[in-house]
């Protein structure tokens, strides 16, 4: 094994609720020890953007301008002014209305301009802070892998996106929820939100050579792991529903490396190919309704951020503790 621990960060998507992951990757890139190496980052959806900004401030600059990056671009992401305001205070309202069972008239993003003007502010938000035309000249061997999730509608197969393939259109593409944003046309067929596929991609990060391969895998989770008690109220069910969808891929993901582990410790697998890996989850802890994974109040941003801050504070101070 190398000096330096191989540690390779997955964020989970999961609307506004990702926020929480920029409130995590802050604190961790502040303070970021030099035991470890940042081997790989993936995202899907909104943990995309993170991945993404976490990934570009740390290859063009360092890990405090990582820290900065991926919490500025909650800033321009959160709804400012008037119209905005009043936009996503309807929007949530409707969410929440339609999760409880009420009957509202639906709408294709095809038939609504207001599809197409979103995802053109992410884009501009992006573009911002991140110049994709550098971005090819950043992928090196010796620096951390980038990896984007989305899903191939058209062929019904998971599709990832990574390092000189990562484009601003990529990006979109994972975070093109279906009911909200067309789908983004790439390579010749289109994709929708990474949410339907891996949540997030995990397997990607594995393909490392030997020397490269994480020794530990911090995943970041949006999505509560358990529940107690049944849920009863239609909101309750559809929250549970949620929870469980977007966490179906990563779970599987885990288990296989699991697997790959005790393969390992049994001797069955060669040892200088494959190596053991840590699972360690920084999860939100919190449970916050589904109709707010579309909230992008500043307020309620802000809450998930500092929220994110806290549970890797928690989780730094575990690992000194051990």
């Amino acid at each position: 094994m190398s000096e330096s621990t191989n540690v390779a960060i997955a964020c989970q998507g999961g609307g506004s609720h990702t926020a929480f992951t920029a409130g995590v990757l802050e604190h961790l890139f502040e303070n970021w020890d030099d035991e470890y190496e940042l081997v790989g980052i993936s995202g899907t959806s909104g943990g995309a953007f993170n991945a993404l900004a976490a990934w570009y401030g740390l290859v063009t600059d360092s890990a405090d301008a990582a820290a900065d990056i991926v919490t500025n671009i909650w800033d321009d992401i959160a709804a400012d002014g008037y119209t905005e305001e009043a936009a996503n205070n309807w929007l949530k309202l409707l969410n929440r209305y339609q999760s409880a069972g009420m009957p509202f008239p639906q709408f294709s993003p095809y038939q609504t301009p207001g599809s197409e003007l979103g995802k053109e502010r992410i884009r501009e938000v992006l573009e911002t802070h991140i110049d994709f035309d550098a971005i090819p000249e950043h992928c090196r061997p010796e620096r951390p892998d980038l990896v984007v999730g989305t899903v191939d509608i058209n062929a019904g197969v998971f599709e990832t996106f990574t390092n000189d393939d990562v484009t601003v259109e990529a990006v979109l593409a994972s975070a093109a929820v279906p009911n909200l944003f067309e789908a983004v046309e790439l390579h010749g067929h289109y994709h929708w939100d990474g949410l339907f596929s891996q949540n997030p991609p995990i397997s990607d990060l594995m393909h490392q050579p030997p020397e490269r391969k994480p020794d530990e895998l911090w995943v970041i989770q949006i999505n509560l792991q358990e529940l107690e008690g049944e849920p009863t109220s239609l909101a309750e069910i559809g929250d549970r529903r949620n929870e469980l969808s977007g966490n179906i891929s990563l779970n599987q993901e885990l288990r296989f490396i699991e697997r790959v582990n005790d393969w390992v410790e049994a001797g069955k697998l060669p040892s200088d190919e494959f190596r053991h890996t840590e699972i360690h989850r920084i999860e939100m802890g919190r449970r916050y309704h589904c109709s707010t994974k579309l909230d992008r109040d500043p307020e309620f941003l802000a809450e998930l951020i500092d929220l994110g801050r806290e549970q890797a504070a928690a989780f730094l101070a575990g690992r000194d503790e051990a």
